[in-house]
């Protein structure tokens, strides 16, 4: 399908090798972006007034109204938007959380908990002044039966997006009575507006200010970053932040001699079989495709064959037209080459294993040869104790992925581009770029594969990402994780 516009990249590609410019999307194309400087973690006059219709104030409460148990289900970045969350309900209800457990996943299959992937006494120390926290369940709590006793809280209880009002009503008198509720599988229950000023602070204080990765993913992560761009020392607050003390401020003088450091591009590829199968999309490989990819979701997905068995499914082709497909290798290399990206550019590729493998990558890696993953960068040694743990595994992309010159994404909905653009958003100093393609509109232009010209094509592309990167506060109940660009968050400088 796609065949005529990488024989045309590719021209282009080697047309441009020996031009001296850099694509213009490796700088923020909106310099609107450098007015928003982090701040969640600053006072606010507006912390002090009394929040109406939720009866509580900001700060630490003197009286606690018991203890709040979560226990956070998914990967890393779930878990991550699990806790902030956490930490939003304990201050919303006057009560003392205790740090959150992770649940074992068959997905996951990762067995970590907090301490072994956040800086525990940091984040105690971040939220002592805002929230009552606790290691651990009093010694006479640690035996009670929570379901037993009605405080087992699990998703079934809340509805998605639940607001504040709805946890004052259903928890508050629970927790008063028996003194502690338990939340599991906590996840996406808790919505985003409307919500009181500094709880959605606090929540960005928790994300951005309080969840620090574990020294041991911090000096492994900046291994990743000093070998990618051949520079050992820190080029911005986002660095500090993700790789603390393992980045030094000033540059050594072993690198005065080298040219200049390596610009790199993360790209987030979410194109696994759970997402490719899960999509019902097709992607050019005929009848074994079809048979693969419904044999995975038979064993995976049966509500979703249930629920599609009582319906009249879409088309792949109406799927694709309305961006319900997941972007191919074959899309994020056309993508990067109409926005002037150089064959010789460096790019970081995050994420698990591609569907199709190598045969699948190959139109990516023949237009981008200098494509790396953490494998390639870090030795079996290096590796070894992230090995059985992919949480920690994630991590090490978080810092890659937040820490790159440029980020792309090809799913926009994930949690690790959520989360890094927004890390990306609060830390960048208004020079973190992100290419964030619409799928939708991707396939709008690729239906003109047999008949579009390629400087027609890059400018549509270009186009398509400029609008994507557009500079705006925060929309009414987007994810203040994700869209950090908002006064409970940040500031705005004129």
């Amino acid at each position: 399908m796609y065949h005529r516009l990488l024989n045309l990249a590719s021209i282009s590609l080697a047309e441009r090798e020996n031009e001296p410019q850099l694509s213009k999307f490796w700088k923020e194309t909106y310099p609107q972006a450098s007015l928003w400087k982090p701040c969640a973690h600053k006072k606010n006059s507006q912390e002090n007034i009394v929040l109406l219709n939720y009866g509580t104030m900001a700060g630490k409460p003197r009286n606690s109204t018991g203890f709040i148990l979560i226990s956070a289900n998914g990967g890393l970045n779930q878990q991550r938007v699990a806790v902030c969350n956490g930490v939003a309900v304990a201050s919303l209800l006057n009560a003392t959380l205790v740090i959150p457990k992770f649940l074992y996943s068959n997905v996951w299959k990762d067995p970590s908990q907090f301490s072994d992937i956040y800086q525990e006494e940091n984040f105690l120390n971040v939220l002592k002044d805002d929230v009552n926290i606790v290691k651990e369940l009093p010694p006479d709590l640690k035996s009670i039966d929570f379901e037993e006793i009605g405080s087992l809280i699990t998703d079934a209880d809340l509805p998605k997006e639940a607001t504040p009002h709805e946890y004052i009503k259903n928890v508050l008198l629970l927790l008063q009575r028996n003194g502690v509720v338990h939340f599991l599988g906590f996840g996406n229950r808790l919505g985003f507006d409307p919500f009181p000023f500094n709880l959605q602070r606090l929540r960005c204080k928790c994300n951005f200010h309080a969840l620090k990765f574990v020294p041991r993913i911090q000096k492994v992560g900046s291994l990743l970053i000093k070998r990618i761009r051949k520079y050992n020392s820190a080029r911005s607050m986002l660095d500090k932040q993700l790789l603390g003390d393992f980045i030094s401020d000033v540059p050594s003088k072993e690198h005065n001699t080298i040219r200049s450091p390596s610009n790199y591009l993360a790209l987030h590829l979410r194109f696994e079989i759970d997402m490719v199968a899960y999509s019902m999309c097709e992607f050019g490989g005929g009848e074994n495709e079809r048979r693969e990819l419904q044999a995975y979701r038979e064993e995976h997905f049966p509500l979703v064959i249930k629920r599609l068995k009582k319906i009249k499914p879409l088309t792949p082709q109406e799927l694709r037209q309305m961006g319900r497909c997941p972007l191919t290798p074959e899309e994020a290399a056309l993508v990067l080459a109409g926005l002037g990206f150089k064959s010789g550019t460096y790019i970081y590729l995050a994420g698990s294993q591609i569907y199709g493998g190598r045969t699948r990558m190959h139109p990516l890696t023949s237009l981008y040869p200098n494509l790396v993953t953490k494998e390639d960068l870090l030795s079996p040694s290096e590796l070894a104790p992230f090995k059985n743990f992919s949480s920690q595994l994630a991590a090490l992309d978080f810092i890659a992925c937040a820490a790159a010159d440029v980020f792309a994404m090809t799913d926009s909905g994930s949690q690790l581009s959520s989360l890094v653009s927004g890390f990306r958003a609060y830390y960048g100093s208004g020079n973190s770029p992100i290419v964030r393609p619409s799928k939708k509109r991707l396939a709008a232009i690729l239906q003109e594969n047999s008949s579009i010209g390629w400087s027609t094509f890059e400018n549509r592309i270009e186009k398509m990402i400029e609008e994507g990167q557009r500079v705006h506060m925060r929309p009414l109940g987007k994810s203040i994780y994700r869209q950090p660009r908002c006064k409970e968050c940040m500031c705005k400088h004129q």
